[in-house]
């Protein structure tokens, strides 16, 4: 049912955890079949230099998510934004039908997280 890259990445999941401290905050939810997925992003010169994630859901929700961390981190913003839920699913070397929504909600959370990053750098300082 699952690639060899899936089971790797829902074994042995990488970046996982939190930044206390992040430029940019993810989080996204499918009501269906319950899994959250929360992103923090950490950005230096219009790049992520840093990538966490925390996911409540299957092993596939897991797998993605830890995917997703994988290509962002280094990459652009503009970059990153690129990376969409086809791309995750092919980086693991594909996902059974009914999983593919967890490569929405993966690549949906890093989204949301440059999203809030960038809201975060035009929004007007408190005087």
């Amino acid at each position: 049912m699952y690639t060899e890259a899936v089971m790797d990445h829902f074994r042995s999941p990488r970046n996982m955890g939190v930044i206390e401290d992040a430029d940019g905050v993810g989080e996204v939810g499918n009501p269906t079949c319950g899994d959250m997925m929360r992103i923090t992003i950490k950005v230096k010169d219009d790049r992520i230099e840093d990538v966490k994630f925390q996911t409540l859901g299957c092993g596939a929700a897991v797998a993605t998510s830890s995917m997703v961390t994988e290509m962002a981190k280094g990459k652009s913003l503009d970059d990153a934004s690129e990376i969409s839920n086809k791309s995750v699913a092919e980086s693991l070397g594909g996902l059974p039908p009914n999983k593919m929504h967890c490569s929405n909600l993966a690549a949906d959370g890093l989204h949301e997280a440059i999203k809030d990053y960038r809201s975060r750098q035009t929004a007007t300082p408190a005087e």
